[in-house]
């Protein structure tokens, strides 16, 4: 490979139309909406064919294109520095661009239509089969990636999730799961297993439950108009068996397994706090030392501890020690219900090499970027950055240790197992290889993306909480609102 000097451009996305100017293009555009397109960083190279001396001759290059929907001007600082090293060591140069997340799937296909797709993108679950489908994703370049690494280095969870014809379609790299948090010493102090089960979840928020004191079994999210319900119950459901799809991708939100999901969850939401509850209230709560369990992302971990000034501690122990929560709670990520196996509700991102990939090139650069650059990325939030690559075939730990080390916080930094312990950060890896997700292993991720944004599922759980509908008619009405929205994506 010829070597080159290292040029990188940023820019933030507007719109839902063409990345032309940021990809070297002559600004033709395959939607009539134009795009906006800020710098962030001096542009040195524009995606612009880069002229290369080697012996002799000199040789016209063009660089690569990494698109990111980590937007953050800290995050868009290390991924830079990433792509500095990478262009050091290996001559391939990166043209950046930052993508806003919700945009990725106007702007992928935009882009598709002029022959204009990034070399690379980086993108949630959520989009990965369904452009798989569309024929956007090299699938085969990305496999080639995951043999070469090492399928067996990866969380076998993101593997699943995005397996499309025995091959994963996609390169995982780092993710969140939902979790159960606990007051550990809440549950010795009552004799109470730890709530890995429906079972025990049920016998630990009824033992606790006590609203006379103000104090409740657990705090869940129950607003009907929020994603977080829908993750929250989602999770309880995975739990279960209950699925968006079948195998044929057939709805069955209204099969036994999600009747069964529904009436246990609505059911433990009378050991917590009435009213609508949302990911403030809930935190809120238990961080007040009012609830003995809460349903959250890995990100109130940091918060749990001290770390950051806006989300802070108030529980009575709380004012003698910060992390006094952090230290005296336990993290369950995955639980069974009793029609299903161990289960968590995994959010994953990956890095896809699109059909106008320069395939070697975008190879190389997801090689380093999951070797030599990684610990650097996950260090931009390591609490909601779990590794999706484990380590290598000589060090199998590498990375799961190197992530383990990390500080984070906002106001603070420290390290998280300081406050949890070696045990709790394994456990939190070792979560991720249940990670599950409705309806993306089925092909139907257009629909998952279609009832998250007109949210019946959480409307209908609402709706069982207040007494409205029983679970049998709850579960009829979100697989009817389904079947409905899958009609509409094939009508188009």
């Amino acid at each position: 490979m010829k070597a080159r000097r290292w040029k990188v451009v940023v820019a933030a996305l507007a719109g839902f139309s063409l990345v032309a100017a940021a990809c070297g293009d002559d600004g033709g555009s395959a939607s009539d909406t134009p795009v906006t397109v800020t710098s962030i960083v001096e542009v040195e190279v524009p995606g612009a064919t880069v002229e290369v001396e080697v012996p002799g001759e000199t040789v016209s290059i063009d660089p690569i294109t990494f698109w990111s929907t980590e937007t953050q001007p800290a995050r868009l600082e290390i991924t830079k520095g990433i792509i500095e090293r990478f262009t050091a060591e290996t001559g391939i140069e990166v043209v950046l661009v930052a993508a806003d997340e919700g945009q990725l799937p106007s702007l992928m296909v935009a882009n598709a239509a002029s022959g204009t797709l990034p070399d690379v993108v980086f993108h949630p679950v959520d989009f990965t089969v369904g452009w798989t489908a569309q024929g956007l994703l090299n699938s085969e370049a990305s496999a080639e990636v995951v043999e070469r690494l090492g399928a067996d280095t990866f969380s076998q969870g993101a593997l699943d999730l995005v397996t499309v014809d025995g091959s994963a379609a996609a390169v995982p790299s780092d993710g969140w799961g939902q979790l159960l948090v606990y007051r550990k010493d809440l549950f010795d102090a009552a004799g109470l297993d730890a709530p890995t089960t429906y079972a025990k979840i049920s016998e630990a928020a009824t033992t606790l439950n006590d609203p006379g004191s103000d104090f409740f079994g657990i705090t869940a999210a129950t607003d009907a108009s929020a994603v977080f319900t829908q993750q929250t119950f989602e999770h309880f459901a995975l739990a279960n068996g209950c699925e968006l799809a079948d195998a044929s991708g057939a709805v069955t939100l209204d099969s036994p397994n999600c009747v069964e999901a529904i009436d246990f969850f609505s059911t433990l939401m009378e050991s917590s706090p009435g009213g609508v509850q949302d990911v403030v209230s809930t935190r809120a709560t238990y961080f007040a030392g009012q609830a003995g369990m809460i349903v959250w992302s890995p990100f109130i971990m940091d918060e749990m501890a001290g770390l950051r000034d806006s989300a802070f501690p108030a529980c009575d122990e709380c004012g003698d020690n910060p992390a006094y929560l952090a230290e005296n709670s336990g993290i369950v990520p995955a639980f069974s219900g009793p029609s299903g196996s161990p289960a968590q509700y995994g959010q994953v991102s990956y890095l896809g090499i699109t059909v106008d990939a320069d395939v070697p090139a975008a190879q190389s650069f997801i090689e380093f970027w999951l070797s030599d650059g990684y610990i650097d990325w996950l260090s931009t939030s390591p609490e909601g950055k779990f590794p999706m690559r484990r380590g290598t075939a000589d060090n199998p730990t590498e990375y799961v240790d190197g992530w383990t080390a990390l500080e984070t916080g906002v106001d603070r930094q420290a390290n998280l197992s300081e406050f949890y312990g070696d045990e709790v950060m394994s456990t939190l890896i070792e979560g991720s290889n249940n990670f599950s997700r409705w309806g993306f292993t089925q092909g139907q991720g257009e629909l998952v993306s279609a009832i998250y944004t007109s949210l019946p599922v959480p409307q209908a759980v609402a709706d069982v909480i207040d007494g409205r509908l029983d679970a049998e008619e709850a579960a009829a009405e979100i697989q009817a609102a389904a079947e409905e929205e899958l009609g509409l994506l094939a009508d188009g």
